[in-house]
């Protein structure tokens, strides 16, 4: 399994390298948030020859302008993975399955040449997703044995811990076999 972590403003620019492959890069929110330290963690993660990805924190709701917001501010680069962040948001709402399901087609017509994935935890696609769309690959959060969450979908991603930063493992045999799913055609 390969091993990876995702960031946000919450954490440094200067995050820890050291026996990754990947890392998921919070880039925008809605339709007026984008991550300060975007930039500098990029830089940090494409410096250090990762798999380097980017997600966007979904809320209900202008489904297109939130598309055309986060592929405006998140870096254009053939390979890079992009993501979808569905859950619970701070107003207690969320996305609806048609919503999520627009999001992730409307990135991938936006951003042909990039896998776009779904991220969301166990609760959310057991129990609220009720179409399974998850575009090109599911990353799923499920605070469990790494490489082991509890459902019984094709998982591409699986974040199993969040202590002390959220900590992922990717399906794939090696870096270059991810680096060559990435590169979508």
């Amino acid at each position: 399994m390969l091993r990876g972590i995702d960031v946000s403003a919450y954490q440094s620019s200067s995050y820890g390298t050291d026996g990754l492959s990947f890392v998921f890069i919070k880039a925008t929110e809605g339709r007026s948030y984008v991550n300060p330290k975007l930039a500098a963690q990029t830089k940090r993660g494409r410096d250090a020859g990762l798999v380097v990805g980017f997600y966007h924190f979904l809320w209900p709701g202008n489904l297109t302008a939130q598309a055309e917001y986060f592929v405006k501010h998140a870096p254009e680069k053939a390979g890079d993975i992009l993501a979808v962040d569905w859950e619970t948001t701070g107003d207690g709402t969320h996305a609806s399955n048609a919503e999520k399901d627009s999001f992730i087609r409307k990135v991938r017509a936006l951003r042909p040449h990039n896998r776009v994935v779904l991220y969301c935890n166990r609760h959310f696609w057991l129990d609220v997703d009720d179409t399974s769309y998850a575009g090109d690959g599911l990353w799923i959060a499920d605070y469990v044995t790494a490489g082991k969450p509890r459902i019984q979908a094709k998982w591409r991603f699986h974040q199993y811990s969040d202590d002390p930063h959220d900590k992922n493992v990717a399906n794939f045999a090696d870096k270059a076999a991810l680096r060559e799913w990435a590169k979508r055609d």
